[in-house]
């Protein structure tokens, strides 16, 4: 019984896909919103898909994509050349420059804001606690090498990066988003 559920909600997730598409969503933040586990709730699919696409159209919303995208690629190529990821949270005792405490404190701030503007189902909140987390990630990025000498150091900056990965996914799968 539970495949016949499970397959009756992938026919209507397939579904509301194409509406979606034909309504004009583009599909690639319709794949963001479904690539989260959990998804089956065709409502609040439909308002996350709305609320990413005003928090895309924005400079924040565009800038925090570029930075997001910016940290998986380094993780991805780091993760592949090192044969592991990189998860497990940042010791923040080594945090070696401002923009890392920063950063880490913005993480913080919006996973706490965006977690709870999910479960109150407002999901414009949700992409504004993101949009908080721009300039860390801008400065971050600015300032900070992190592919470190310092092999513990460089472990470190590299759990920072996967918190923002870690971080967006209270909204959607940034990774699914197309520039």
């Amino acid at each position: 019984m539970a495949s016949v559920g499970s397959s009756l909600l992938s026919f209507f997730a397939d579904r509301l896909k194409v509406q979606l598409r034909d309504q004009g969503a583009r599909h690639d933040l319709v794949d963001a919103v479904f690539a989260l586990e959990g998804q089956d709730d065709i409502l609040m699919i439909v308002r996350r898909v709305e609320a990413l696409a005003a928090f895309l159209a924005t400079d924040d919303g565009k800038n925090l994509l570029a930075g997001t995208k910016r940290a998986a690629n380094i993780l991805r190529i780091e993760e592949k050349k090192d044969g592991r990821a990189f998860d497990g949270a940042p010791d923040a005792a080594l945090y070696a420059q401002d923009e890392e405490k920063a950063l880490a404190a913005a993480i913080d701030r919006a996973k706490a804001d965006a977690g709870a503007a999910v479960a109150k189902e407002d999901f414009a909140a949700a992409m504004t606690a993101m949009a908080g987390l721009r300039p860390a990630v801008d400065a971050f990025f600015d300032k900070v090498t992190v592919n470190a000498d310092d092999k513990a150091v460089r472990e470190n900056r590299l759990k920072l990066l996967n918190e923002i990965r870690a971080a967006t996914r209270a909204v959607a799968d940034f990774s699914k988003i197309q520039d």
